[in-house]
């Protein structure tokens, strides 16, 4: 049952690399000695250490794949939460009454707005007004 195992893979695995448009040389090799009639047992024995290699460079080339997919899932995730992050800014704005809710657009002027953020980014954190304007910015998410 394992040989014919064996041979199903080693049948698959010639027709992926009869399919490939510049195999390597042990993939050249390997097809050279399975299509040859007559093998010796040098012949056989470097087959069967060519099949051996080219398991290992699939089991590889699978290990990769997941480590690549395992990393673009973590950076789709690691988007999905700026993405979400950025959205929830943009809510705030949309609360303070300065961006409007059907268009997205801000309600002030695209200059006169950003000064007056470069404004906020400018003041202190113990200035008592950024106390003031953190109560009434809870009070508006909890009513919210």
């Amino acid at each position: 049952m394992e040989k014919q195992m064996q041979d199903k893979w080693l049948a698959d695995r010639v027709a992926y690399i009869r399919g490939l448009k510049s195999p390597n040389d042990h993939q050249r090799l390997l097809l050279l000695l399975n299509d040859k009639k007559g093998a010796t047992n040098d012949d056989l024995r470097k087959l069967v250490a060519l099949v051996k290699a080219e398991k290992a460079a699939e089991k590889a080339q699978r290990a990769k794949a997941s480590v690549a997919k395992t990393a673009n899932a973590e950076k789709l995730t690691e988007r999905k939460r700026r993405n979400h992050d950025l959205y929830q800014s943009g809510g705030l704005l949309i609360l303070a009454g300065l961006v409007d809710t059907k268009t997205g657009k801000p309600t002030l002027d695209r200059g006169e707005l950003l000064g007056a953020l470069l404004g906020l980014a400018k003041i202190p954190a113990d200035d008592p007004r950024r106390g003031d304007w953190k109560r009434a910015g809870d009070a508006l998410l909890a009513d919210k």
